[in-house]
């Protein structure tokens, strides 16, 4: 379950940022529970990013599990998992890939 900010305990906290942009965006706390819960993880540019896309909706729907709403949801977590720093809808999930940074030869 997730926690505002302020409160205490294991699950992350959600700041008022993300807030804004659940009310905003009409995402509730049950969809950003499905996403931590059974979402993958991809962690990109400093961040933990917990995303549901079409695979993860279809290999879910064959164990039973609907989560058919929650297709496109993006949750953008600190890199440790403590905090929900902004949460949005967007199926293309190639603004995800790691950018050019160090590369060893």
């Amino acid at each position: 379950m997730i926690k505002h900010s302020n409160s205490t305990g294991n699950a992350p906290a959600i700041t008022q940022h993300a807030w804004a942009r659940m009310s905003g965006r009409g995402l509730n706390c049950e969809t950003i529970d499905a996403v931590l819960s059974y979402g993958r993880v991809l962690h990109v540019r400093g961040a933990a990013i917990h995303v549901i896309g079409r695979k993860e909706v279809e290999k879910l729907a064959r164990s039973g599990v609907d989560v058919g709403g929650c297709e496109g949801v993006q949750v953008v977590c600190t890199p440790d998992g403590s905090a929900i720093l902004t949460v949005y809808r967007n199926s293309d999930f190639r603004g995800l890939k790691p950018r050019g940074g160090r590369r060893w030869h």
